[in-house]
């Protein structure tokens, strides 16, 4: 399966590259759809893209096959594993989908301001559609300067994942806290090939390694990303500097080509080879979506927990939360059937019965409060930890930009330099950053 990468990992991007993106993405959106009166019935055919596959695909076509059956008189074209690079330029060329699904909230604030997706809120007015069954952070990343042209489906949360036997094995009785706790586990868990080579890592803190990112590491320490005059907080944020020394700490301790020549032997994150489940690495940062992801491939001889990750050592207060994140789903600009493509997102994101089929299918977190308390539900202990850091009040998300991950990439541009040794100088390196995203959001240097 593809599941793209989930608000973080982002490849570097030039300064130029950036700014092309700003000026289309904060483009003015054109004026409000004019949307039919209540009591309207929508038929015809809409077409629907998504970026699942595989088993994850299957799941949403059978709330796909259950909305053709409560509603006949439309029919919905599905496109399964389209990524949000395909739909933009779909749209931009004036032939995207009525319906589109993207991974990722950092597409929200781009989409919204641009109106490459259509203003939902005449639709949800309406149909009188209560948001106030959406548990606020969800209702917060799926809209935009007071403009919503997303509903939320299904949300992640991120976890450490822990191997019990390597746990015993290296008589640790629980799992990590805060960093410091966290390097100490990694190092006794860590085995050495006879050449010194690594055979096992306790745990991999190298940015760019499948959910590793500055998005999801952020939360950990209380670092942000933006003021709130819209500029980068980066280079003035002191959390920032921890998290960095903390990780870079940990990298010198492998060493990092070591680190990179190990994950040379990697397979991909979303497949039977993924190293947690090989057990290659004994704790890794991950959604609650490996949870089926790891009941699926079945490996052999793995028994694992999962909890909150570790958090700064000096933010023992933020214990227990995390990144949050999640699908969002919206009207394409152009849609030529906006009706039929609104009640398609309705059903998916408010009916309680379709919101749990989903959530229990794909095994993602319901973004609804009637779905959370349903019954019919499935969460076992592991689940149910995912479920309580999405609750914490203290977990957070990437906040939105016009530019939608701009911000992100030039701070991944730095990282990668950062974590091989090619920068030295972190307070003078995040002044940079802060000048870079600065100017990519037009606020000067």
């Amino acid at each position: 399966m593809n599941r793209g990468r989930r608000g973080g990992a982002f490849a570097a991007v030039s300064l130029a590259a950036a700014a092309l993106t700003l000026i289309s993405a904060c483009t003015p959106s054109s004026k409000p759809q004019t949307i039919a009166s209540a009591g309207v019935t929508a038929s015809g055919t809409i077409e629907f893209w998504h970026f699942f596959t595989d088993r994850e695909a299957d799941a949403l076509q059978g709330v796909v096959d259950d909305f053709e059956a409560k509603y006949p008189q439309i029919k919905v074209v599905v496109k399964s594993g389209q990524d949000d690079d395909k739909m933009t330029q779909a749209i931009g060329a004036g032939n995207g989908p009525d319906v589109g699904l993207s991974f990722s909230t950092d597409i929200v604030g781009k989409f919204c301001s641009s109106g490459a997706w259509q203003d939902l809120a005449g639709y949800i007015s309406r149909d009188k559609v209560n948001l106030n069954d959406i548990p606020g952070a969800v209702q917060q990343y799926t809209a935009f300067n007071g403009k919503r042209c997303t509903m939320p489906f299904l949300a992640d949360a991120y976890g450490l994942y822990y191997n019990k036997k390597m746990f015993a094995a290296a008589g640790i009785a629980n799992p990590p806290k805060t960093f410091s706790e966290l390097a100490d586990d990694a190092k006794k868990l860590t085995k050495l090939n006879s050449d010194g080579s690594i055979q096992v890592a306790g745990f991999d803190p190298l940015y760019g390694f499948y959910e590793n990112s500055a998005a999801h590491f952020a939360s950990l320490t209380g670092a942000q990303w933006l003021t709130k005059d819209g500029k980068s907080a980066i280079g003035g944020d002191k959390a920032w500097q921890t998290l960095l020394t903390w990780q870079k700490g940990l990298i010198d301790y492998y060493g990092a080509d070591k680190l990179t020549k190990f994950q040379a032997g990697f397979g991909d994150e979303f497949s039977a080879d993924n190293a947690f489940e090989k057990g290659q690495v004994a704790m890794n940062m991950d959604g609650e979506y490996r949870i089926a992801s790891i009941a699926a491939d079945a490996p052999a001889d793995l028994d694992y927990a999962v909890a909150p990750m570790p958090v700064a050592d000096d933010k023992a207060d933020l214990y227990g939360a995390g990144y949050i994140t999640g699908n969002v789903i919206g009207i394409s600009k152009g849609s030529k059937n906006p009706e039929a493509a609104w009640q398609f997102i309705k059903y998916l994101t408010t009916d309680t019965g379709a919101v749990v089929k989903l959530a229990n299918g794909i095994k993602n977190i319901p973004t609804t409060n009637a779905a959370l308390k349903s019954p019919d539900l499935t969460a076992d202990a592991n689940f149910k930890v995912f479920l309580q850091i999405f609750a914490n009040p203290k977990s957070s998300t990437t906040p939105p930009s016009c530019c939608g991950t701009a911000y992100q990439d030039a701070m991944q541009t730095f990282l990668n330099d950062w974590q091989t040794g090619k920068v030295t100088d972190v307070p003078g390196g995040l002044k940079n950053v802060d000048n870079q995203i600065n100017q990519q959001l037009g606020l000067g240097g």
